[in-house]
């Protein structure tokens, strides 16, 4: 069954990703939402209709989208507060099937070939069966820092080792030993484990964690497939990430390899370097007028922007808001954020 988390806030795409409208809920890499994309790779007979844990606020939203998307939807649960990816995963744990193998996915990342994909979950599920717990090592080709990172250790079946160890976002250099190595893989945040096996993990791993969100769905209210879980249950719960929670520590604990055309789109320069551009290297969206332009990322979804002779720019204009800085700079769109709340 497949969980889709759609709870990010996707600030780094701003001014076009915003808390009312995050970047899982846009069209950034193709004419459906990322969250439709996701919905679709884990589509048809040999999946079940998803969970999606949401932010309360994006319910309607959410739900117009998966239908537009012909996606089904098992339930939707609607977090009363964010708690990070470890209280979430219980929630969807505990309201799908003990024994159910569980896929679990960002609501936002690209994945080009399917395919490899698919593959990759069918080379795990032996193991998910027996109990373990299985992550997707993306295959790296650059080093780098703004990921965690998988060493892959011992084969346990074909396509499938132990974990040797989760390691942390690297300084440069510790991530170009470990390309050289070639013996890590990147921490895509995509994982397949039974519910019953990561409740289990839980309550051995983050008792506080599992306790709380069994709770908070015991007094939950429920309207259709939407899920109400009980607001200060749920608040009592640590924040807590799935790899700090349960990942790093359980002893059963597989990665599968897999190249797959992975992105996690965190930023305009990810969207810039995964996109199709033009003849002069840019990617144009909206009402664009470009001149001798080259390398840029220009969008906009209302008023018109024209540019002429620039190069290696991001340019993005939403609403009242537009942002221009140069390309390899777009993680510091969070400073500008930082600095206008100041």
């Amino acid at each position: 069954m497949p969980v889709i988390l759609s709870g990010g806030s996707g600030t780094r795409l701003w001014p076009m990703s915003r808390p009312e409208k995050p970047k899982q809920l846009l069209a950034l890499t193709a004419r459906e939402t990322m969250l439709q994309l996701t919905a679709a790779r884990a589509h048809g007979d040999a999946f079940d209709a998803p969970i999606v844990v949401a932010n309360a606020a994006h319910a309607d939203e959410v739900e117009a989208q998966l239908a537009a998307a012909d996606a089904g939807l098992r339930a939707l649960i609607l977090e009363p507060a964010g708690r990070n990816t470890a209280p979430a995963i219980a929630l969807a744990a505990l309201a799908a099937d003990a024994a159910q193998p569980l896929l679990v996915m960002p609501s936002d990342h690209v994945i080009a070939d399917r395919d490899a994909f698919h593959a990759a979950i069918h080379a795990a599920l032996p193991l998910v069966e027996d109990g373990w717990l299985v992550t997707f090592g993306i295959t790296p080709d650059a080093p780098e820092t703004g990921y965690g990172y998988i060493q892959v250790g011992e084969p346990l079946r074909a396509g499938v080792h132990r974990v040797a160890r989760f390691v942390e976002k690297p300084k440069r250099e510790v991530a170009e030993a470990m390309l050289a190595a070639g013996d890590h893989a990147w921490n895509g945040g995509i994982f397949l484990f039974r519910a019953d096996a990561f409740l289990a993990a839980l309550e051995t791993h983050a008792p506080a964690i599992v306790a709380a969100a069994r709770a908070a769905m015991q007094g939950a209210r429920r309207e259709g497939a939407r899920v109400y879980p009980q607001a200060d249950a749920f608040a009592a719960s640590p924040s807590d990430s799935i790899d700090y929670a349960v990942m790093e520590k359980a002893d059963r604990v597989a990665v599968v390899p897999v190249t797959m055309g992975w992105s996690d789109v965190g930023s305009w320069d990810a969207l810039h370097a995964i996109s199709a551009g033009d003849a002069g290297g840019n990617v144009i969206e909206g009402d664009v007028v470009a001149i001798d332009a080259r390398d840029c990322l220009v969008r906009s979804d209302g008023v018109r922007i024209a540019t002429v002779g620039v190069s290696d720019l991001i340019v993005v204009a939403s609403g009242n808001d537009v942002l221009i800085l140069p390309r390899g700079r777009s993680q510091d769109v969070k400073l500008l954020l930082e600095a206008m709340k100041r």
